[in-house]
C-alpha cells in the first residue's frame, strides 16, 4: 500500500540572537538576490569572483552601479591585480556585471551589478581566453 505524501510543514524557527536581527534601515541599498544560490550561480564562480561580486553588491547604488576604482576594490577584497581582473572578467562573462568606462580611453569606470539572467549560469566554456576578454572590457591598465 503506497504511503501518502506528507504536506510540507515549515519548521519552527528559533532565532539564536533576537537582539541582533538584521533589518533594512538607513540609506544602504545593498542586497544579494537569493537566486544566486538557488540557481547555482555560486558554483559557476571562483571564490575571488564571489568576493568581488559581494563587494560590488555592497557598494552599489539603487541601480546597482558602483564606481570604486580597482585599487580600492582590490584592497577591500584582498586580491591581487590579476586576480581581480580575472574575477571581473568572469562576472562580465556570466552576465552578472556590466562595465562602462568613465570616458573614452579611461582605465576606470562604472560597474553595474545586473539582474540575474533567467535559467541559471551558462555551461562552462572550454578554452576561454580570459586575457582577451579582460582587455575587451577594460579591467586592466
Amino acid at each position: 500500500m503506497p504511503v501518502a505524501a506528507q504536506p510540507y510543514r515549515q519548521p519552527r524557527v528559533i532565532i539564536p540572537r533576537p537582539d541582533r536581527v538584521r533589518t533594512l534601515t538607513g540609506t544602504s541599498f545593498a542586497w544579494i538576490d537569493t537566486h544566486l544560490a538557488r540557481d547555482h550561480w555560486l558554483a559557476a564562480m571562483s571564490p575571488q569572483a564571489i568576493a568581488t561580486y559581494t563587494f560590488l553588491c555592497l557598494a552599489a547604488n539603487p541601480q546597482g552601479v558602483s564606481w570604486y576604482r580597482r585599487d580600492k576594490i582590490r584592497a577591500a577584497v584582498d586580491l591581487g591585480e590579476d586576480e581581480l581582473a580575472d574575477a571581473m572578467a568572469a562576472l562580465c562573462h556570466l552576465d552578472l556585471v556590466a562595465y562602462q568606462p568613465f570616458h573614452h580611453n579611461a582605465s576606470e569606470g562604472f560597474r553595474q551589478v545586473l539582474a540575474l539572467p533567467h535559467g541559471g549560469p551558462p555551461p562552462p566554456r572550454r578554452g576561454i581566453q580570459l586575457g582577451a576578454l579582460i582587455d575587451s572590457i577594460g579591467t586592466r591598465t
